[in-house]
């Protein structure tokens, strides 16, 4: 391990940086999910393992990442979403309720397993997107960030392997189905397909960007769980329900954002903490092929509520991203807007809802952080300053 240190802040976040990149543009040519995302994270972890003190990511940083990820979320609150939402709202809760009692049993078992904390296994069965999922884990007290990572990263992985296979199957009988769906999902699908474009950013980006920074703080005022998620997130929203149009952000601004949340999630990483490591990697695949097949059974229980497609109906249901699951739903002319609607509702009943039942369910102990990531704050150049 090379223990020399780098005493300039600005030189340790510049090798930072082009590790990230590094990791990103393999993970990229690997086509890896999600690459700008695992890529960084992976290098920042290596690399600051390899080299402790030389690699530090401004928590600023961070939250200005977080605040562009929120604000495309915010985005995702179009008129149709909305419609879709509104329409199924029921079965949405319903179903969104009986994912997460299933996800919650399911940790029960790898914690008894796995012999480790339930609150942690818990986050770990929680079925968001990775990224609100790793931040949601980060902001919350007595989590081993490590443990949840490494089982988030393994169920996406095997969702985004097995979902395509299991969709293009003939088990799902999506000839059958599918077809009579293609009108329903060409307005979204047609919105979606609409190119970003750096010089169709302006006027509009500017005031969505000061909207966004004003709600990120104030969510952060008002104690607000992952607030600059949650607050760009808000504002956005509601700038589109007035009707003003948010313009889409270029690739280059999202690989951007998810590259400062990978660093910073890379270097709170300590694989010394990662309990039993091969129990904790087999039982984070197992609960993966749970979660899996929990989701087959709901989408059969939609399918005699809703006259939709099995296809339609996995998509809509398995919690592997909204970006992954709408980009199948659209190859397969499977119901783009139900997709995109339940799947933006699991985000948001997750963003939302799910940090108060967590407060409910764990009355508040001790303040204090879990230990890998004390020593995290604690050590200068380890990952970010406090806030």
């Amino acid at each position: 391990m090379i223990t020399k240190s780098i005493r300039s802040q600005p030189a340790r976040i510049l090798v930072s940086l082009l590790s990230a990149i590094i990791g990103g543009v393999l993970f990229e040519w690997l086509h890896i999910p999600v690459p700008w995302l695992l890529g960084p994270m992976v290098a920042a972890l290596i690399g600051s393992s390899v080299w402790k003190e030389g690699y530090h990511w401004p928590m600023s940083v961070r939250n200005a990442s977080m605040i562009t990820v929120g604000y495309t979320m915010g985005l995702a609150m179009t008129g149709e979403a909305l419609r879709e939402i509104g329409s199924q709202l029921p079965y949405m809760v319903i179903m969104t309720a009986l994912l997460l009692l299933y996800c919650a049993c399911i940790a029960y078992v790898v914690s008894k397993l796995s012999k480790s904390d339930y609150k942690t296994a818990l986050m770990s069965s929680i079925p968001g997107g990775l990224s609100q999922v790793l931040i949601l884990a980060e902001e919350t007290k007595g989590i081993n960030i490590t443990v949840v990572t490494v089982t988030q990263v393994m169920r996406l992985m095997m969702i985004v392997i097995c979902v395509p296979l299991l969709v293009y199957s003939p088990f799902l009988g999506l000839a059958e189905g599918a077809g009579n769906e293609a009108a329903a999902s060409e307005p979204l699908a047609a919105a979606t397909a609409e190119a970003a474009s750096w010089s169709g950013l302006f006027p509009n980006v500017l005031l969505f960007a000061a909207v966004s920074i004003v709600f990120a703080f104030a969510g952060q005022k008002l104690k607000l769980p992952t607030a600059f998620l949650l607050g760009p997130l808000i504002g956005a929203s509601l700038l589109q329900f007035l009707g003003v149009h948010g313009p889409a952000l270029p690739n280059g601004m999202i690989n951007a954002a998810q590259l400062s949340i990978g660093i910073y999630v890379g270097l709170m990483l300590k694989p010394a903490k990662l309990p039993n490591k091969l129990r904790t990697i087999t039982l984070a695949a197992f609960s993966g092929m749970l979660l899996i097949a929990g989701a087959i059974g709901l989408s059969l229980l939609l399918t005699k509520l809703e006259p939709v497609s099995l296809a339609t109906a996995l998509l809509s249901l398995a919690p592997g991203g909204m970006d992954q699951m709408g980009v199948i739903a659209h190859a397969v002319d499977a119901d783009l807007s139900m997709v995109t609607g339940y799947q933006l509702f699991r985000i948001f009943f997750i963003l939302f809802i799910v940090p108060l039942l967590w407060r409910f369910l764990f009355k508040p102990g001790p303040s204090r952080r879990s230990g890998e990531e004390l020593k995290t704050r604690d050590a200068g150049g380890d990952a970010h300053n406090t806030e």
